[in-house]
């Protein structure tokens, strides 16, 4: 066999069956609707009840593509979160577990805020690399909470998406001339003691766009590529404006073309569609907008080549590029993921409210998750004792 590129050749995602209309939230908070819906650029939001966490979400979002995966060659699992369930042992364990993968894998967990989706499949495009006939299994899985009344309560939601890494792969062949930018800041953190989140919003944004321009223009002077030449930009969407600032970004600080700069922001509303539906997914946006993007666009064509930028806030900020493979569509799960959104059941903000309140607390206390609210292929039944106990349901 005659290995080629290296890249994603699967992908999947998944979020539960419950969401909370944007509007209603910013009507019971005493907002003006346009400002989350225009100004923050969501609809909806995914609610995640106390049975759901980054191991079920993973586990769910990686089971449909067990059949593409061969025993015999998968030699990783990555869990990339900041939502991890335990400070030691790896979620990508319970996962491994729960999908009956073979023992003779690598499993580990990878933290750096949102940047932990795209570090496991960094991570995992090398290990291939040294490795051509295995394949790597990335998860990148969230759930993200601020709290209720808080000013990140319009940027929640949570979900997973997982991805197939192996060579000559049937959707996006990565490239290896990626740009990186790290340095250690306080925009956003999470202490170990609470699963709510700590933010300083504008400044956040701020980092953000510099570490974006960091990236592009080291990308730019070292290729010699022009942004017009590219199908594609595609962001970290903590919420949809914010990439729709990088991308406003990238044109005041790079000559495009009027037709090019038009193709572009046509694709990018493309790639924000189902974030605008599901929310902040921290280490999965990035990968949903690609979902998003290739699932919703009918005008991308096999050697299309896309920009990809992760950042995750601490901070590291990586710009990557890939090329679409020929017959891309049909590795997708168009239908599935389109039935994951449509079937969803609305909740009222006190629905909402009443699930946020019930999850398992962060302390010894034994936790029971409300069956009511079982989803997905997988569940957290509660916790025992301080072990957390998981369960098939579909």
């Amino acid at each position: 066999m005659t290995y080629s590129a290296i890249g994603i050749d699967r992908i999947s995602m998944y979020t539960p069956a419950y969401f909370l209309d944007i509007r209603q939230l910013a009507v019971a908070r005493g907002v003006d609707p346009d400002k989350f819906t225009i100004g923050i650029g969501q609809d909806q939001q995914a609610v995640i009840p106390g049975s759901q966490d980054v191991v079920t979400m993973g586990a769910t979002a990686a089971l449909r593509m067990l059949d593409d995966i061969d025993p015999d060659r998968l030699g990783l699992v990555i869990l990339g979160t900041e939502s991890g369930v335990d400070a030691s042992k790896a979620g990508a364990l319970y996962i491994h577990d729960l999908l009956g993968l073979p023992h003779s894998v690598r499993c580990m967990e990878i933290k750096e805020a949102c940047f932990g989706g795209t570090a496991g499949l960094m991570t995992a495009r090398d290990y291939v690399a040294a490795h051509p006939d295995k394949q790597a299994l990335v998860i990148a899985a969230d759930v993200a909470r601020y709290g209720l009344g808080s000013g990140g309560e319009v940027t929640q939601g949570g979900g997973a998406v997982a991805m197939l890494v192996s060579s000559n792969p049937r959707i996006l062949e990565l490239d290896d001339d990626t740009c990186v930018y790290s340095g250690s800041i306080q925009d956003f953190w999470r202490p170990v003691y609470t699963d709510e989140a700590l933010a300083r919003g504008k400044y956040s944004t701020e980092q953000y766009l510099e570490f974006f321009e960091h990236v592009w223009l080291d990308y730019a002077a070292r290729t010699g590529r022009s942004a017009s030449e590219f199908a594609a930009f595609l962001y970290h969407l903590p919420y949809t404006k914010m990439g729709a600032k990088g991308l406003k970004r990238l044109f005041e600080i790079t000559e495009v073309c009027d037709e090019a700069r038009s193709l572009l922001e046509e694709r990018f509303n493309k790639s924000i569609q189902y974030s605008r539906r599901v929310g902040n997914v921290y280490t999965g946006s990035l990968y949903l907008g690609l979902i998003s993007l290739l699932e919703l666009d009918d005008t991308l064509q096999a050697d299309d080549e896309l920009v990809l930028f992760s950042y995750g806030s601490g901070a590291v900020g990586e710009l990557f590029t890939g090329r679409l493979v020929e017959g891309y569509r049909a590795a997708l799960y168009s239908e599935e993921h389109a039935a994951i959104l449509d079937n969803r059941r609305q909740v009222s903000v006190e629905e909402y409210e009443r699930i946020f309140n019930n999850v398992a607390p962060y302390s010894p206390q034994d936790y029971v998750a409300d069956e009511k609210y079982f989803c997905g292929s997988f569940v957290l039944e509660g916790v025992e004792g301080q072990e957390r106990k998981y369960k098939r349901i579909g």
